[in-house]
C-alpha cells in the first residue's frame, strides 16, 4: 500500500442511478469516481479549474444495489510532467465493487495544450502522508 495521500468519501446512491432490475447502472460509476477525485483534490488544498479528465478506465467487480453502503477511495498512482494518474476503489457493503484508473491533465485553455503540474500541487500530491479520511 502506498504512503502517498489517499482519501475515502461516502457515496450517496440515488434512485435515478438504478436500472430496471434495481442495480446501479454502470454509467453512474463514472460520476461516483468524479466525486472521489474532486474531494481528493479539495482535501489536499488543490484548486484546479484547469484539470481535464483524459482517461477513465473502470473494472466492474460486483453488482451494487440502491440500499448498499458505498465509499470511494482515491489515491495517487503517479505524477508526470502534466498528468496525474489516480487509482480509485468503490466499495459496497465492504466489498470491492469497482476499480478505476483516472488520468487527469493540467491544461492551459488559452493555449489549448497540457501544461506542467504546478510545484505546490506536485508537492501536495507526492507528500508522504495519509490525508485525513472524510
Amino acid at each position: 500500500m502506498s504512503d502517498l495521500p489517499a482519501v475515502t468519501v461516502p457515496i450517496q446512491l440515488r434512485f435515478g442511478d438504478t436500472d430496471k432490475l434495481g442495480h446501479i447502472n454502470n454509467a453512474a460509476y463514472a460520476s461516483y469516481a468524479e466525486v472521489g477525485r474532486l474531494e481528493f483534490l479539495r482535501s489536499l488544498g488543490i484548486h484546479a479549474p484547469s484539470l481535464i479528465l483524459a482517461r477513465l478506465a473502470i473494472d466492474f467487480r460486483r453488482q451494487v444495489l440502491l440500499d448498499d453502503e458505498c465509499f470511494i477511495t482515491t489515491r495517487v498512482e503517479r505524477v508526470g510532467t502534466s498528468s496525474i494518474v489516480l487509482v480509485q476503489t468503490l466499495t459496497a457493503n465492504g466489498a470491492i465493487a469497482a476499480d478505476f484508473e483516472a488520468v487527469i491533465v493540467w491544461f492551459d485553455y488559452q493555449e489549448q495544450r497540457p501544461t506542467p503540474v504546478p510545484a505546490a500541487a506536485r508537492a501536495a500530491l507526492t507528500a508522504s502522508h495519509e490525508a485525513p479520511a472524510r
